[in-house]
């Protein structure tokens, strides 16, 4: 299990008059009617989600462990001033200082107000075990002060890369020096068509230098959703994914006779599942037991921890059939809502394993370019008339070689004179028999 890494930079108190300020900011740039956190979110991979990758584009790139910020520049268009904050899924806001993101038509202004979807993750270097903070941006909402969530992910992925990243790191490349008043890195994340997740697997999985949660594909089609996303899809072996819940300890009393918790003695680990906001408060109800053996109970309780009322992740081990802790998350404001819970127990228990991902690619690759025959190799134009078979005494000419030369296609064009005459001084006209013999 890797690190969850703390987030940089300095809060901006809740509820304070610059907070309200900046979320009435991004509500205005992203074109929303409520100032709740714009991120999307992925739905679990079931078996049915399998028809999906037939019938639309979608992309697909590893999903890194880490957690999930957005990237907010704003850039006062009066004065050039230009603020960066981190904005994690609490709704909350952190200041960073260091950076700078020039303007990709003239560097030495300052690009404008942009919105950026990634993921802050720590790279350990295999070799030396240095690790690093990095940002992997993989979608923005807005770039340069334009919305750009109606788009379709080529062409936010296409403003992600050209005006927001190619100019930040060209003035990296120009002047080295700047990257080391920067709070981590940023990267890009490299993704794939959907048909190539052999090569997720296979090449970009083993050159990781942070933990990994599975693959996330995401629709090509459709735009930028906050809130839960039905075209993004998080996919994980059916063993390995996890809930997160909220944490309640239940002490049992020392005896019969006294009604005080025996803080003690080894307590039910009760699993609550967040139901939504009850006049601003969230609410939960009781929805399983975890599992936690006894010399686990002893490590809890030596690390000093708070342990009740705090959100943890959980997997259900198949073998024992039971829910079993994997971590803490306090990155995450609350547990999964009761229904994206119904939604991952579904793809527990109608999964799609590795293997069947794999054995689908050929149909999706196919399906992929009978939606797209204008990205494949073209003639240009109609098929080529119908060759002619050579008659009997002909000898059709051969190349050098023996091997017929490459069939070239290219485009058909009409003709724009009429046909050569023959020229009365030309040696090759005149009869077509002359004294008997055929010219």
């Amino acid at each position: 299990m890797s690190r969850i890494p703390g987030l940089p930079g300095v809060p901006i108190p809740h509820r304070s008059d610059k907070e309200k300020w900046f979320k009435q900011a991004v509500a205005r740039l992203c074109q929303l009617e409520n100032e709740r956190f714009p991120g999307s979110q992925p739905v679990s991979f079931a078996v049915d989600d399998l028809q999906k990758l037939d019938t639309k584009d979608y992309w697909v790139c590893e999903k890194s462990d880490g957690v999930r910020v957005l990237l907010f520049i704003y850039t006062d268009t009066q004065t050039n001033d230009q603020m960066v904050f981190l904005i994690d899924r609490h709704n909350t806001y952190r200041e960073l200082t260091g950076f700078y993101f020039p303007h990709f038509e003239d560097p030495r202004k300052p690009l404008r107000s942009t919105i950026v979807d990634g993921e802050l993750v720590v790279d350990v270097d295999p070799r030396t075990r240095q690790e690093t903070l990095r940002y992997l941006a993989f979608d923005c909402l807005a770039v340069d002060d334009q919305n750009v969530m109606a788009r379709p992910l080529d062409k936010r992925y296409g403003r992600l890369q050209m005006w927001f990243y190619e100019p930040y790191n060209k003035m990296l490349r120009d002047h080295p020096q700047v990257a080391r008043e920067h709070p981590f890195q940023i990267k890009v994340k490299q993704v794939k068509l959907s048909y190539h997740v052999d090569d997720v697997f296979n090449i970009d999985l083993p050159a990781l230098q942070h933990g990994n949660d599975g693959l996330i594909y995401t629709c090509a089609e459709t735009p930028y959703i906050p809130g839960t996303d039905k075209n993004i899809l998080k996919w994980k072996p059916p063993s390995e994914n996890s809930i997160d819940f909220k944490l309640v300890l239940r002490f049992p009393p020392p005896s019969s006779r006294s009604p005080d918790p025996d803080y003690f003695a080894k307590p039910v680990f009760e699993l609550h599942v967040f139901c939504g906001d009850e006049r601003g408060l969230p609410r939960y109800e009781f929805y399983d037991v975890m599992h936690v053996e006894d010399d686990e109970w002893e490590s809890m309780k030596r690390s000093g921890e708070q342990l009740d009322d705090r959100i943890v992740e959980v997997h259900w081990d198949l073998a024992q059939e039971h829910w079993r802790m994997m971590r803490f998350r306090d990155d995450k404001p609350a547990g999964n809502y009761k229904t994206v819970v119904e939604n991952i127990i579904k793809s527990i228990a109608d999964g799609v394993e590795k293997d069947q991902l794999l054995a689908r690619s050929a149909s999706v690759r196919n399906a992929w370019k009978a939606r797209h025959p204008e990205q494949q190799p073209r003639s240009g134009g109609p098929p080529p008339p119908p060759v002619k078979p050579p008659q009997a005494n002909s000898h059709p000419i051969q190349p050098p070689n023996g091997h017929a030369p490459p069939r070239t296609h290219g485009p058909e064009a009409e003709p724009r004179f009429g046909a050569l005459a023959q020229s009365p001084w030309s040696k090759v006209t005149g009869p077509e028999m002359i004294s008997g013999m055929y010219r």
